[in-house]
């Protein structure tokens, strides 16, 4: 069992992955969308968008048009067209999953997509732990790059025991180049096309396109022993031919030795710019290069026969071959690298002063180790079928790793990347007809990639039959088999009515043809095109146009109008189809319907009680009887449909509780009425002795003197009165200072009588 069969997260993305527009309810919606008097085909239909759907049932939608055959599916369904019927933009994802997947999961995949449709999938990227790795040197040995050549031959024993810490399987290979061995890149003087340094008196090698020199191996020494026989060799011009020597050691992988299981890094050594595409024009030589390996005796012969490669091709080569480029470049060329690494996906660049062996060591080793760290996939379609076809590519990096742009960054060995991918198609071929199309997901750096195979559907298959028109209206003709021909005049006879040409164009228990809104022709209804719609029908009876709309659709769009009236489909109800038929919106979370005191009215409670309120008739503040009973049950109340036993208990149940809210009520009312009064005789009571300690205290106030004695003030009294009159007025009032209680001060006032003939004075 693989890692891809065992990982369980993985399975469910897939079953979940297929990226399929959902269909607009809006009717309206999909009239704007797919219907347009211009379509009269399936292909046409389908080229509306992956929404839209041809309806190829023969009877569907008699006495109309075929353009109308194209809609929503949803809409389709209310016409009367059958799901089997439907031609639509159904996409499929198949997954096949392989034993010997380790690393890339699953290896292969098939996708079937119409015009407009798109699909996703997941890849699943797995980093191990320890890889082996295969390192290729390929070193520009130019005359100024003698010195580094030099430092290079210490590399090997070095970059070994580094290596040693990730990995246990390191081989190396080499390779040379210079540029093309044609003028002007190189002096075409007889004296030196074989020694280009010649003048100069040194021994130098012959330029060269490039020179396999050795092939991977795991004997360090050997590649130690290859590099010191190595000579510098010159040309003319400041570039090279470093990018065309390049895609040669990608591509020829018997000759280099690649090993299929390993990291492949490919270190490319100069300190000059690279020769690019269309720069061989200079010497004549204008056939583009063929992306294919052309070594004779290691030696690269296409050299002075082709082009220089484009940056796609190249690209797509070390793509195609999992190879991991790496740029060491002198310093004063590190700008010019720096823009073509941006062009070469999963390429690396170092900036180096002399390539001293401790430099190399380093820039090697950072590159492997961010090579696993760092995970990335490239997307690559078949060049005569990219422009049809977008791709977008999503990260979902591990726990701890972190997502720029389309890779994962600091990702564990162990740990496993998922690429939600999703591909869409554009458009069909020039000439309408299916296509399949094959595409690579490459993990880069990675030996496995993913196959995606994409089967474009363009064409519509209609079912068994292939019929796609479903034109049953055309016009009939004398003879025509299956078609009932007129009967010939019955002159003086009464005719039967089973005899009648038309009686094919009317609807049971209806004279008029095509309800009036229609044209019979050889017994089939051809009906009217109207202003305000569509109308439709075997006998013209539909449209949608004359029924109530709700919601701002017709019927709700959950029905067919039908003869003015909407008919609705199973669900709902109502003049347009706005009433779920369905009570169980109604039930309050009690699990009584409107809480037992109301009824569901098109979806809403309808409390039958005016002291209840509320969603579910839950509220009634009045209430002071809170017991649920049976009694608060419509069908108790009603005592309907229930057995004799049962609606002799319910009525007893609902007398019993009745009559106890009866009693309480009434003792509630008694009593209110009892404290009313008492509480309206307190209140009289108050507010008498209120009036009654006012009056006296303004009475005196009235007769109590201002200033003076009483003596002043004159006072008659009548005879009758003396006898009222005391003899004696004298009174002791004591008068206590807040003194502790031990010396108490008593003051005495002595008031003398007042003379009965005095007067008051103020």
């Amino acid at each position: 069992m693989t890692s891809w069969q065992r990982s369980a997260p993985l399975r469910v993305f897939l079953l979940l992955c297929v990226a399929f527009p959902v269909c607009s309810e809006d009717p309206s919606t999909g009239a704007r969308l797919c219907w347009s008097p211009n379509v009269t085909s399936c292909a046409d239909c389908l080229r509306r968008g992956p929404k839209c759907a041809w309806c190829f049932q023969e009877d569907f939608l008699h006495g109309v048009g075929s353009s109308h055959r194209c809609d929503l599916p949803d809409n389709l369904r209310r016409k009367g067209c059958g799901p089997e019927f439907m031609e639509r933009s159904d996409v499929k994802v198949e997954v096949h999953a392989t034993l010997s997947s380790t690393q890339v999961s699953p290896r292969e995949i098939d996708i079937t997509l119409r015009q407009g449709s798109e699909a996703s999938f997941i890849v699943a990227v797995k980093q191990l732990e320890r890889y082996p790795v295969d390192l290729y040197y390929l070193v520009d040995v130019s005359a100024s790059m003698q010195a580094n050549l030099d430092h290079l031959k210490t590399v090997g024993v070095a970059l070994s025991l580094r290596m040693a810490q990730y990995t246990s399987d390191l081989w190396l290979g080499f390779g040379s180049f210079v540029d093309k061995p044609v003028s002007p890149y190189i002096s075409v003087h007889p004296s030196k096309i074989d020694n280009p340094c010649s003048e100069y008196q040194i021994k130098c090698r012959p330029a060269h396109g490039f020179h396999h020199v050795l092939s991977m191996t795991g004997n360090i020494s050997e590649f130690t022993r290859v590099v010191k026989r190595q000579r510098i060799s010159g040309n003319v011009d400041t570039p090279e031919g470093g990018l065309d020597a390049m895609l040669q050691a990608a591509v020829c992988k018997q000759a280099v030795g690649w090993r299929p299981d390993a990291k492949r890094l490919l270190l490319l050594m100069t300190d000059q710019p690279s020769h690019l595409a269309l720069d061989s024009r200079l010497a004549g030589i204008v056939t583009p290069h063929d992306g294919r390996c052309h070594l004779d005796n290691n030696v690269y012969t296409g050299s002075t026969r082709m082009d220089h490669p484009t940056l796609g091709q190249l690209s797509d080569k070390l793509l195609e071959n999992h190879i991991y480029p790496i740029f060491a470049v002198d310093k004063e060329q590190y700008q010019w690298y720096e823009k073509l690494v941006e062009l070469l996906p999963g390429s690396s660049l170092g900036k180096l002063g002399l390539f001293h062996a401790p430099n190399l060591l380093d820039l090697v080793v950072d590159v492997y180790k961010r090579l696993l760290s760092e995970v990335a996939v490239s997307v690559s379609v078949d060049d005569k079928a990219a422009s049809r076809y977008w791709v977008s590519v999503s990260p979902l990096c591990p726990h701890g790793s972190t997502a720029e742009e389309q890779r994962c960054l600091g990702v564990q060995p162990g740990q496993t990347v998922y690429f939600n991918i999703t591909v869409g198609q554009l458009s069909c071929a020039d000439d309408g007809e299916d296509e399949d199309v094959t595409m690579l997901v490459r993990p880069l750096g990675y030996n496995e990639s993913t196959l995606i195979r994409i089967h474009s559907k363009c064409r519509c298959q209609c079912g068994p039959t292939g019929r796609c028109d479903g034109n049953d209206q055309s016009p009939c003709r004398p003879n025509q088999p299956g078609v009932k021909q007129e009967p010939k005049p019955n002159h003086g006879n009464m005719e039967d009515s089973s005899s009648d040409p038309n009686i094919h164009c009317k609807a049971h228990g209806s004279n008029v043809n095509c309800s009036g809104r229609g044209v019979c022709e050889c017994g089939k209804c051809v009906c009217e095109q109207s202003r305000l719609g569509m109308v439709y029908g075997k006998y013209c009876e539909k449209d949608d146009f004359s029924c109530p709309y709700e919601g701002g659709l017709l019927c709700g769009g959950r029905g067919a109008c039908v003869s003015g009236e909407c008919l609705c489909e199973d669900g709902w109800t109502g003049d347009g189809c706005g009433c779920p038929t369905s009570t169980a919106i109604c039930q309050s979370p009690d699990g009584l319907l409107c809480s037992g005191w109301g009824k569901c009215v098109c979806g809403k409670c309808v409390c039958e009680d005016s002291q209840h309120s509320g969603d579910f008739c839950e509220r009634c503040p009045t209430c002071q009887h809170t017991q649920k009973s049976s009694c608060k049950s419509v069908d108790c109340l009603r005592s309907q449909g229930l057995s004799q036993k049962d609606a002799e208990l319910c009525n007893t149940t609902c007398a019993l509780y009745m009559g106890s809210i009866t009693d309480v009520s009434e003792r509630v009312s008694c009593g209110r009425l009892v404290g009313t009064f008492l509480s309206v005789c307190a209140l009289t009571v108050l507010c008498g002795l209120v009036v009654v300690a006012v009056s006296r205290l303004l009475l005196q106030r009235r007769v109590m003197p201002r200033g003076g004695a009483a003596a002043d003030i004159g006072f008659s009294c009548s005879g009758k009165d003396h006898s009222y009159i005391p003899t004696a007025n004298e009174k002791t009032v004591t008068y206590r200072r807040d003194r502790p209680p031990d010396h108490p001060v008593e003051m005495h006032i002595q008031i003398s009588k007042m003379p009965l003939d005095g007067h008051w004075q103020f």
